[in-house]
């Protein structure tokens, strides 16, 4: 293998030019040895959008940048509470999360939007059933109260004219929640990708009754804690920069990165992008615009259906301390 260390081409015994080249190399690493010493952990799942975080630990993205990132499967159920122990430093989940976590005394930042989904959050239905109004009284299984599912259910539950009330839930995390409903347990399931696509692959045991592309709320974003972005500012940036710099990765060579980004949630590249068809990744052109115009307006219509459906008591008076968009600039 040809090694692609300049520090490995000096002869035995180098000139003083290579010398200076020598010392040119330890000179430029040493800023990014340093910020390697400040390391993140950061909380997530296997949620096809949040994948570029794995492309980015797997192909040496963080480490370029200068950072030392630990990902952390964590349920989003679980993950606010990792955030308060200390246990983790940042986290990806839904905008909606963000806010509730707020509301409810756990604060986190948004840095930077990761994806928005355009049908790959879902709920499933048994064929029998035509409508929302059909659910009434049936059983849903969705994933407990402040996630990303029991939010879009609300929401889906909201614009037809229900509520959470209208319907029995059980609680099953999103994989064992659409397992479950092809095996033929409960009347519907609330469920995303890449789990949704069990469902897709089976329509004897029913169908997707309605996805995000009719119901456009599930968006996410990478937040972190404020005591430790305070003192972290650079890490911050470069871990904005790294997200970005994947999904660059992602449009030059979609193949090889779909093989890694896959690999982690055990599919084929040609599997994972079936489920990355159903979602968008946000560049920084993408966020800025979103930041700019489509975040806080977002935040104050999740809330009003956070409350009704019990997740927070009040409505947030100060949206401004949720995000900062220092970082996407």
């Amino acid at each position: 293998m040809t090694s692609t260390n300049p520090l490995r081409r000096i002869p035995a015994w180098p000139t003083a030019l290579q010398m200076a080249l020598v010392s040119a190399c330890l000179a430029a690493a040493a800023p990014q040895a340093g910020a390697q010493e400040t390391k993140i952990v950061l909380g997530m799942s296997g949620w096809t959008g949040f994948a570029p975080l794995t492309l980015a630990d797997k192909t040496g993205i963080f480490k370029k940048n200068g950072l030392n990132v630990e990902l952390k499967m964590i349920p989003q159920k679980d993950r606010h509470l990792a955030l308060a122990s200390g246990a983790i430093q940042c986290a990806a989940t839904t905008i909606e999360t963000h806010v509730a976590w707020n509301t409810n005394g756990v604060p986190i930042v948004q840095l930077f939007q990761m994806d928005k989904s355009y049908g790959a959050d879902g709920i499933a239905v048994r064929n029998d059933v035509k409508s929302f109004a059909d659910l009434k009284g049936k059983t849903v299984a969705v994933s407990a109260p402040g996630t990303a599912p029991y939010f879009g259910l609300a929401w889906m539950l909201h614009k037809n004219g229900m509520t959470m009330k209208d319907v029995k839930t059980v609680s099953l995390e999103p994989q064992p929640a659409a397992q479950a409903f092809v095996a033929g347990q409960n009347d519907a399931a609330m469920t995303y990708e890449p789990y949704l696509s069990t469902v897709r692959a089976n329509p004897a045991a029913g169908k997707i009754l309605a996805t995000t592309i009719d119901y456009p709320m599930v968006m996410d974003t990478v937040g972190c804690d404020p005591k430790w972005l305070k003192a972290n500012a650079p890490a911050a940036k470069a871990l904005a920069q790294s997200y970005f710099d994947a999904v660059a990765m992602i449009a030059a060579d979609k193949d090889k990165s779909y093989e890694i980004m896959g690999a982690a949630v055990k599919q084929s590249g040609e599997q994972f992008g079936k489920s990355a068809s159903f979602l968008k990744w946000s560049d920084k052109e993408a966020n800025q615009k979103f930041f700019a115009n489509d975040l806080v307006p977002f935040m104050k219509e999740s809330a009003v259906i956070l409350k009704e459906a019990g997740v927070i008591r009040s409505i947030p008076e100060n949206y401004g301390v949720m995000y900062d968009a220092s970082f996407i600039k």
